[in-house]
């Protein structure tokens, strides 16, 4: 049980990092206004490859596991 919250953690914290890695730097001047020049909005489209991916590999990991037990 504690290994595999182990694993669990690992992986969270490395798709997690990701998010933190790309995320657009705000222009904090203290002022606090909500008007203004707004910062282009982010690309998510790269980022659908992975979660697909990742998508993919968990199916596999849910058939092997289940087809086991079964």
């Amino acid at each position: 049980m504690k290994n595999r919250f182990i694993h669990i953690f690992l992986v969270s914290l490395f798709l997690l990092v990701d998010f933190v890695t790309f995320a657009q730097p705000g222009d904090d001047d203290g002022s606090g206004g909500l008007e203004g020049n707004d910062p282009p909005p982010a690309p998510i489209n790269g980022k659908l490859l992975w979660l697909g991916i990742v998508a993919v590999l968990y199916a596999f990991y849910s058939l092997h596991r289940y087809r086991k037990v079964a």
